[in-house]
């Protein structure tokens, strides 16, 4: 990137080793690559053999990567990061029939770090909070909601008074992510080299998580998820045959 901005003003970060060794992982199913084949991998993103090995022992030390016979392969935690990513590339829906999942906050007491621990929960959840405490989306996510969550809020289902468009208008950004959405498909459509083209679909993906899945009849006009995510997933099978073929050369 060069530090140049995008269009539409966004201005993607570089990545660093550590990013291009999770980005590369990440895309990876099972999420597991011998060390020989990750450290060239990564060289083809810019990033020398002796960064990339010195990346892969400080993330091994910091948690980020388990050893294994094989290579190195994605904690538990970034197992979790990672079904994240594919749930946002590839979400499951349903038809909707007019109901709201909706959560209430019961727990008291609970300090700022956990309220603000909460909060990024249940908007990883695709939720958004109507006035404090009161949380809620269209019931068309095809995924139970953890039952962690019942020890400190009320689930029910409700049919809002409000229009559907003008409530779901209300509680997200919605003509902001499309703007932005927008903006990324014609930046990775211009990016070329592969240290950009990483850059610019680690974006894309980060984009993609912020995306609420609402219903089609609840989205403005031209709503370019579904283009958002076919250049990912192109993009993914453009990462996998590089994978692919740097395992069949060793």
């Amino acid at each position: 990137m060069n530090g140049s901005e995008a269009p539409g003003g966004l201005k993607p970060r570089p990545l660093s080793a550590r990013s291009v060794v999770l980005s590369l992982l990440l895309g990876t199913h099972p999420p597991e690559l011998p060390a020989r084949d990750l450290v060239r991998l990564v060289e083809g993103f810019d990033v020398g053999a002796s960064t990339a090995r010195a990346a892969l022992s400080r993330m091994a030390a910091a948690g980020d990567l388990r050893r294994t016979d094989q290579g190195y392969r994605l904690s538990e935690r970034l197992l979790e990061r990672q079904r994240r990513q594919d749930e946002a590339v590839r979400p499951h829906t349903r038809a909707w029939d007019g109901d709201w999942e909706t959560l209430v906050i019961t727990a008291t007491g609970r300090g700022p770090a956990a309220r603000a621990e909460l909060r990024t929960r249940l908007t990883g959840l695709r939720l958004a909070e109507l006035r404090e405490g009161f949380w809620l989306r269209p019931a068309n996510l095809d995924r139970p909601l953890p039952a962690a969550l019942d020890r400190v809020a009320e689930r029910l289902v409700s049919r809002p008074g409000t229009p559907a468009r003008e409530l779901a208008a209300r509680l997200w950004p919605l003509g902001e992510w499309s703007d932005t959405a927008q903006a990324l498909l014609a930046h990775a459509g211009r990016s070329r080299s592969p240290a950009d083209r990483l850059t610019a679909f680690a974006a894309v993906v980060r984009h993609l998580l912020a995306d609420p899945v609402l219903p089609a009849e609840l989205l403005p006009p031209g709503w370019p998820g579904a283009a958002l995510r076919d250049a990912y997933a192109a993009y993914q099978g453009e990462q996998s045959g590089r994978v692919r073929a740097r395992s069949h050369r060793t």
